[in-house]
């Protein structure tokens, strides 16, 4: 029998937390909950949840920091960011602190859990393909080294966060063809249809800001007008 997953919710607002809790255990997750950064971050480290539904305004530690905490150590767990706020840098901090997605208040439960399922579907996809890593990847001065999922650029460490390296390794195997948003957002952030498509354009932006000499005039990761985005062949 498949053991449980499960989700840590770290969210201020008590009301918000319990009725996530009840859609979550709905679906068949257990759920740990904190009412404040600090205990969220205790128990993301302690507790290794299997997916965090982390809020951006908490008391003690906001969710910026605990997110760019987890990564700086090492952990992979899926991060889904919840705020009631939707300023397009908050949106860009939240993914460069590594987070994996971003959801706005209020939003809708069934869009919340499908993302739920497609980020913990992506992490197990991700951990058996560690036991089947490719060969090393080369294009001018990028190297990928996919044993280790690290990325050099002229020899020098390229700090990506896991979707900017994931949206690299997607294009640089198939370069050439031309992904639009929906694409990649199926295809990186395992979503059939839900999604914020501007968490494609900030991902492709802050990447670009990473390994492009001059990221106004990308010469790795282009834009096909109307269509989509392509790694150059």
């Amino acid at each position: 029998m498949e053991e449980k997953k499960c989700i840590l919710i770290v969210e201020d607002e008590r009301a918000i937390v319990e009725i996530l809790k009840f859609n979550l255990k709905r679906e068949g997750y257990d759920t740990l909950e904190a009412l404040d950064g600090e205990t969220g971050l205790e128990l993301a480290r302690t507790k290794d949840p299997d997916l965090i539904l982390l809020d951006v305004m908490l008391p003690k530690m906001n969710g910026f920091d605990i997110c760019k905490n987890l990564r700086e150590a090492g952990s992979t767990v899926p991060i889904i960011m919840l705020t009631a706020r939707e300023e397009e840098t908050d949106k860009v901090f939240g993914l460069e602190a590594g987070a994996d997605d971003y959801m706005t208040k209020p939003f809708s439960m069934r869009e919340l859990m499908a993302r739920v399922r497609a980020n913990i579907r992506r992490r197990s996809l991700d951990l058996n393909a560690r036991a089947s890593v490719g060969a090393l990847l080369t294009a001018g001065a990028l190297t990928i080294e996919p044993s280790t999922f690290s990325v050099t650029k002229s020899g020098e460490p390229v700090d990506l966060t896991q979707k900017e390296y994931d949206l690299l390794m997607h294009l640089i195997r198939e370069r050439g063809k031309v992904f639009t948003r929906e694409d990649l957002m199926q295809k990186v952030w395992n979503y059939d249809y839900f999604g914020d498509m501007r968490t494609v354009d900030v991902t492709v932006r802050r990447l670009r800001e990473k390994i492009e000499d001059d990221p106004g005039k990308p010469q790795y990761i282009l834009t096909k007008r109307g269509a989509g985005y392509y790694f150059a062949p």
